[in-house]
């Protein structure tokens, strides 16, 4: 078989020069189609023909019938019957022709092109992109050159091939698919038979580069805005810079202009956002957003980072934004940053202000400014020791609280006395030096004050296994016993002003650390012991962990004296922090927190969260806090299939405590193989006596535009875990398009 297809391929390099002897005699071969694939040629003008029939004729033409196929260099056409020039590379072809080449897949009754020069012409073509749904149809195909197509009264789609529930209707489409560029002329898209959108001229990629167009429309409506009306448009202006402006038209305020900066380039990146709303209806005021974000490598270890941000007034946010997120900024944070690494050493230079935008139901005060802030930190191992260094300088300023300088400097050193994989002992050893110059405004405190502290501390534990198996599955479990001891001298620090620091929150993590405060403003007295036990069970295929379980309790010897808000351990023993949680089955997965205040005997507050995640699109997390006398909260969301294509989505946050809904969430989605439809509304509180209400209806057509508002950012955030069902689908491409 091979030998036969070998002489067809020498005819079509001989019989050119040898059939003049026989004038216009012809030389008829026939095989029998017998192979499926010849081996390609390195040959650029290389052409191999198999068929069931073929008849050369001495002016060099070769004429194929019967499952006919013609191989070249990175084309392949087949068809019923097919006429091959071999002096021209002239084809003609007829008869379920079928022609692929550079990844796409054309079907036409008729072809007549020039394998040479790649021009020429396919009536009523089919055209599939190998690798995916996307396909279509046109009345005919022009062949302009190497992998460029026109398509005269053309039609083009993602869904799949039976399926044209959307598509995108063109009186001309160009493809070049060197540049991965298209070009639609008097384009419109069809959704169910109804036209949606229309325009005269667009050009699009056709892989992931960015291209200059509009982009889908959003509607949308809330309560503090009515109905809104947002129409993008993307200037791709360099391969490094890109702008999105976005008219937003809100009936009841006026139209606020969006517009978005970015920029790339080998050492810098940065985004800037400015947005305008002259006039508003409402507040009557003219209202403006700046956000800019930069990062930029300076070389030789330096680094350089900007942020500012900018609000024209403290309502901005709860009135113009649509998500939970917005909403919810208090604290605009403007600030610069020089950088150095070396080695283990780094070090930051920090000028840092804020904006604070105050909800006049609930004020709250405006943080410190640092300016600047200075840090210089570094680690080291010396003889099996670990020595680190961290220092900062900050000169504090505010407009109404006292202001002034503090220097820390804050060198440790740590040994392992043990340290095997069973069994650890490590001390620390540390000294802990504060340095404060105060201005004028001190009220009262002394405007100079130093402090100076050593602090120690040891870590110690075990880490006990065994195999063990249950209901035929394997497992290792642990059984960790852990004590940890802080010893801290008491320093009276009433005169001390505080800039930066708060009670920590009591945690596993805290009771772990040597201060119970963040930040440097207080340093607690300590001598505490905590005593830990955890137990895990490790699943032995996947290494998960199914179960753990974790108890804790600190206990002073002495009681503390340095406080901010409440005296710690009073009765000589902290509450105890019990922990159950891990990922129980493949679907179901636990967290839970506990604590018990054994003084009193009650308990103080506690948490449990727990998922239901069998699948993608089946979501169920419950969840539950409580915090004795403050917080008590219901929390449930889902996304949930209802019927069908039906999937429902939702979130119920409710204070028991305050008889608030703090948010609700109640949307239906429905997925096709193309395209999606969304219908969410939102209602969630933005300040003391005020809440927000949004409701988002989308469709999207898959790998072409969404239509609608975008419900995506509010489900991600509401929903914890949601996922987007068409993000990844199912592609299944045809094997053929007729």
């Amino acid at each position: 078989m091979l030998f036969r297809s070998l002489l067809i391929t020498i005819a079509l390099y001989i019989l050119p020069h040898h059939c003049a002897q026989a004038a216009e005699d012809t030389l008829p071969l026939k095989i029998d189609r017998t192979f499926q694939a010849l081996t390609a040629s390195n040959e650029p003008t290389a052409a191999f023909i198999s068929a069931e029939s073929i008849v050369s004729a001495s002016n060099g033409q070769l004429e194929a019938s019967g499952d006919v196929q013609l191989r070249r260099e990175g084309q392949t056409i087949s068809a019923e019957h097919l006429i091959y020039q071999q002096n021209s590379k002239d084809v003609l072809a007829n008869g379920n022709v079928t022609l692929i080449q550079g990844g796409t897949q054309i079907q036409g009754p008729l072809l007549n092109m020039n394998m040479e020069s790649n021009i020429g012409d396919l009536s009523n073509p089919a055209f599939l992109f190998e690798g995916s749904n996307a396909h279509g149809n046109a009345a005919s195909l022009h062949f302009g050159g190497n992998q460029n197509y026109s398509f005269d009264s053309a039609s083009y789609t993602t869904c799949p091939i039976g399926n044209d529930d959307w598509l995108l209707k063109m009186g001309r489409l160009e493809l070049d698919r060197n540049k991965q560029v298209g070009v639609a002329h008097n384009a419109w898209i069809e959704f169910k038979g109804v036209p949606l959108l229309y325009t005269p001229w667009m050009d699009f990629a056709l892989n992931d580069s960015n291209r200059s167009g509009f982009l889908g429309p959003v509607f949308g409506s809330t309560n503090s805005g009515g109905t809104e009306v947002t129409v993008p448009y993307y200037w791709n202006i360099a391969p490094n810079f890109d702008a999105t402006f976005s008219p937003r038209f809100i009936s009841k305020r006026g139209t606020q202009f969006n517009n978005e900066f970015r920029y790339l380039a080998q050492n810098f990146q940065g985004k800037l956002d400015l947005d305008l709303l002259p006039n508003d209806k409402v507040s009557q005021l003219d209202r403006r957003r700046v956000a800019l974000t930069h990062k930029q490598s300076l070389g030789e270890g330096f680094a350089a980072a900007a942020n500012f941000n900018y609000a024209s007034d403290n309502a901005y946010f709860r009135d113009l934004s649509d998500n939970i997120l917005g909403t919810s900024q208090t604290n605009l944070v403007r600030e610069g940053v020089i950088t150095y690494r070396a080695g283990n050493w780094n070090a930051a230079a920090r000028m840092q202000s804020f904006q604070t935008l105050q909800d006049p139901s609930a004020p709250v005060v405006a943080p410190y400014w640092r300016q600047p802030q200075i840090n210089v930190n570094g680690s080291t191992t010396f003889a099996e020791s670990n020595l680190t260094f961290n220092s900062e300088f900050i000169d504090f300023r505010h407009a109404s609280l006292i202001s002034g300088r503090r220097i820390v400097i804050n060198p440790t050193i740590s040994y392992p006395l043990l340290n095997d994989p069973g069994y650890f002992v490590t001390p620390k050893l540390g000294i802990h030096h504060t340095n404060y110059l105060l201005d004028t405004n001190n009220n009262g405190y002394p405007i100079h004050s130093v402090r100076t502290l050593p602090t120690f501390s040891l870590d110690s534990g075990l880490i006990m296994e065994r195999s063990d198996s249950f209901l035929g599955t394997g497992y290792m479990q642990t059984l960790e016993p852990r004590a940890y001891y802080v010893h801290i001298p008491y320093v009276d620090q009433s005169l001390l002003p505080n800039f930066d620091t708060a009670q920590a929150p009591f945690s596993f993590s805290q009771m772990f650390t040597e201060n119970r405060f963040l930040g440097s403003d207080r340093i607690g007295d300590a001598d505490m012991l905590t005593m830990a036990l955890t137990s895990r069970a490790i699943d032995d295929d996947e290494g998960t962990e199914r179960l753990r379980i974790g108890i804790a309790e600190r206990f002073s010897f002495k009681t503390p004296k340095v406080n901010l808000t409440q005296v710690a351990d009073p009765y000589g023993r902290s509450d105890i922090l019990m922990t159950l949680g891990g990922k129980m089955t493949r679907a179901w997965r636990l967290d839970s927190l506990l604590q018990y205040n054994p003084n009193q005997s009650r308990l103080e507050s506690y948490s449990a969260a727990a998922r239901y995640n069998p699948e993608a699109g089946k979501l169920l997390n419950l969840g539950y806090r409580y915090t004795r006398d403050t917080l008590r909260q219901v929390d449930v969301s889902t996304q949930w299939p209802i019927s069908g294509r039906w999937h429902g989505v939702g979130r119920f946050n409710f204070s028991l405590q305050d008889k608030l809904i703090l948010e609700a969430l109640a949307g239906l989605e429905y997925n096709q193989d193309c395209w999606t439809v969304r219908l969410v509304s939102q209602s969630f509180a933005t300040a003391t006596q005020k809440r927000a209400t949004g409701t988002f209806i989308q469709l999207e057509l898959n790998d072409m535009v969404r239509i609608g508002s975008d419900p995506l950012a509010a489900l991600r955030a509401s929903v914890s875990g949601y996922t987007k069902l068409n993000d990844s689908p199912s592609v299944k491409p045809s094997k053929g398009l007729r």
